[in-house]
């Protein structure tokens, strides 16, 4: 069979089995699954094993059970020397009941919907056509689906990067590109810090030269800290959240920051975490204390990475999609295996707008060939 002939058989067929793509994604995203609430993701994952356990011929399945987070999930499809490591998580930052399942034209609204339950429906359904079609794949797939990637990926990290060091290429089915549907081929690192500082409280009226104002010096150093940024370098520095003070008749002897950093490459990250942690008072009689670090590595587009991008871009060409590249600020597990050398593409999951939104939805009418261009891309790597 033709190479042509190939991309075309496998979108007729995920075209014929729309519906029950779509009948997949409803479910699953009806399992609702925040980080934070164990029991509802872990019944999330088990509907997820029931799901590929039904739909794919899995040669070995693995539950990787954990204590404080939900249970991370490990199928293994196929047989071979070479081994594609396929990541995608199932946990949300929905609370349970904040969204709801909703369609209007060609948009399906929901809770995780685009981040990322569509991308793990599209590529569990890229290899059920590969299955189905009798098509030859002489490779191990592993696919590994975790529940923490939205709080950091806190546990699930150590096995992304120990199967990531098996693999020749690792897919990530995050959503694409809100918009224009590029693919993911750097992403920023990302580092989280607090900062808290203590000053000395008085009375506002009667002693104010008494005290040290703890939240006058947390603006001093915010202002500093902003100032950090540097858009031609790819960098920037946000004081998220900031907390201090006991009334307004109090000097505050008390306040805190939280701050996010994103950079491009790991020199920087090096650089301005070196900067952050270090930060020394502005004012007399304060005392500042500063924790945290970069939380992931910066995703550097490779030469490998490249040709990955070129291979799918010449599939997509065959689907009649245009389909471009692009780098982008938030990071994903794809950061974790970049960093360590295993050539990945990122944003294969399915096309909408809002992560993290409340309009989160996905485009219908994508869902098939997007999962097309990931069976074709299995087979072509």
């Amino acid at each position: 069979m033709g190479k042509l002939l190939t991309t075309q058989t496998i979108y007729s067929y995920l075209e014929e089995h729309e519906q029950a793509m779509l009948d997949d994604l409803i479910e699953f995203v009806e399992k609702e699954s925040p980080s934070s609430n164990k029991k509802l993701v872990d019944e999330c994952g088990a509907y997820l094993t029931d799901l590929f356990q039904y739909r794919l011929d899995v040669e070995h399945y693995e539950v990787i059970k954990e204590d404080k987070v939900g249970n991370h999930m490990k199928f293994t499809i196929g047989k071979g020397e070479q081994q594609i490591l396929i990541i995608g998580h199932f946990d949300t930052v929905w609370e349970k009941g904040r969204l709801k399942l909703k369609k209007e034209g060609n948009k399906l609204f929901g809770p995780g919907i685009l981040d990322m339950k569509g991308g793990i429906i599209q590529s569990l359904w890229a290899i059920k056509a590969i299955q189905e079609l009798q098509l030859p794949l002489n490779k191990k797939i592993v696919f590994l689906c975790n529940s923490d990637e939205e709080i950091g990926s806190i546990s699930s990290k150590k096995y992304i990067e120990e199967e990531a060091k098996k693999s020749e290429v690792v897919l990530v089915a995050e959503p694409a590109v809100a918009g224009s549907g590029a693919l993911k081929t750097s992403r920023k690192g990302a580092g989280i810090f607090n900062l808290k500082i203590w000053g000395r409280a008085a009375h506002a009226g009667n002693h104010h030269e008494d005290g040290v104002n703890a939240i006058e010096e947390l603006a001093k150093q915010v202002i500093s800290l902003q100032k950090l940024t540097d858009y031609q370098k790819g960098t920037t520095v946000n004081v998220g959240t900031i907390t201090g003070g006991s009334g307004t008749n109090v000097v505050p002897e008390y306040a805190e920051a939280n701050i996010d950093l994103r950079v491009s490459t790991e020199k920087e990250a090096k650089r301005v975490t070196n900067i952050i942690l270090n930060l020394k008072p502005l004012s007399k009689g304060i005392k500042l204390e500063v924790t945290g670090g970069m939380n992931r590595p910066p995703m550097v587009k490779t030469e490998q990475t490249k040709e990955l991008f070129e291979c799918a871009q010449s599939i997509a060409n065959e689907l009649d999609i245009d389909l471009t590249e692009e780098a982008v600020g938030g990071g994903s597990d794809g950061n974790f295996t970049a960093a360590i050398g295993t050539p990945t593409l990122d944003g294969l999951g399915a096309c909408g707008k809002g992560i993290h939104a409340a309009h989160e939805h996905i485009q219908i009418d994508k869902l098939t060939k997007r999962s097309s261009l990931f069976a074709n891309l299995l087979l072509e790597i």
